[in-house]
């Protein structure tokens, strides 16, 4: 089971987008963002957490607040604006004493952003190895 995390201008769209794509390539997916009510968010929350979505993608809604001891992978697909969520997005995976995988899709733009990140945390983000199968 893996989260992937988008917080990219025009949110709701991108999620929407990466959706249609991957239920494209058939993954069982669920999405959530600012646009779905609470009723609905509480559906995909449960289809998550019981295992029958293995894929929750999501904008930063979901910076706190969601406690799934399944995720082993986080995906982000861009940092968040805001460097304190970083803990927060890649700390739903490997929870409970589980081993867990935090991937950053990173651009020559977000390469400062990563290093106040890593500052932040006084941490080092490695660049993924070729055996991250092996990680998770």
């Amino acid at each position: 089971m893996f989260l992937i995390e988008k917080h990219l201008p025009d949110g709701v769209r991108k999620v929407d987008w990466l959706t249609e794509k991957m239920c494209a390539r058939d993954f069982t997916i669920s999405a959530l963002h600012g646009d779905v009510d609470q009723k609905e968010r509480d559906v995909i929350m449960r289809e998550f957490w019981s295992g029958s979505s293995h894929v929750l993608i999501t904008n930063d809604l979901l910076a706190h607040g969601i406690d799934v001891q399944q995720v082993s992978l986080v995906i982000n697909c861009d940092l968040p604006t805001n460097r304190e969520n970083y803990i927060y997005r890649i700390g739903r995976g490997g929870r409970f004493g589980k081993k867990g995988v935090a991937i950053n899709f990173v651009t020559e733009e977000d390469k400062r952003i990563l290093r106040d990140i890593e500052t932040l945390y006084n941490t080092t983000v490695e660049e993924m190895p070729m055996n991250v199968a092996d990680l998770i």
